[in-house]
């Protein structure tokens, strides 16, 4: 049983997969619904402070480097120009777009893209760890629901 809790949790680590890939399998593995929501949510937050701390750090100092200055050049930019079309259109409303962006559960977003963008734009840090983990619990609802409805209709 144990095994299974720490398999979702390394599963809501994973960039991309996230919580959005771990309540499912939970699910399938037939694991209570709110002790995986719970273990899914810690998996997910904990490489937030990580990301928010260090990922620009290690972008700009790759930027200039052989092999994968081309990658942290374009993640960059990309997170920049992001960064400057979410605050022309929140406005003051940034932390109500991140904790959406980071909880409506769509490929491409989530807790390590948010914070990423967060971190580029220079959010405050309790800011930004309160919108993505607000986002987290969001997108971690979505999900268990999207995985009840769809396990009950099987």
């Amino acid at each position: 049983m144990i095994a299974k809790y720490l398999w979702i949790f390394f599963i809501s680590m994973v960039p991309i997969v996230e919580l959005r890939g771990a309540i499912p399998v939970s699910q399938g593995l037939g694991l209570p619904m709110v002790t995986s929501y719970i273990i899914c949510i810690l998996g997910n937050m904990l490489p937030v402070p990580f990301i928010y701390l260090f990922a620009r750090r290690l972008l700009e100092w790759g930027k200039d480097k052989p092999v994968v200055g081309k990658f942290f050049t374009f993640c960059l930019e990309k997170g920049e120009k992001g960064g400057k079309k979410l605050t022309e259109k929140a406005g003051r409303g940034t932390f109500v777009a991140l904790m959406l962006f980071v909880g409506i559960p769509l490929p491409g977003t989530g807790a390590w893209t948010g914070t990423l963008a967060a971190s580029i734009l220079d959010m405050d840090f309790k800011e930004t760890v309160a919108a993505v983990m607000l986002g987290v619990l969001l997108a971690g609802i979505i999900m268990m629901v999207a995985s009840a409805i769809g396990f009950s209709l099987v």
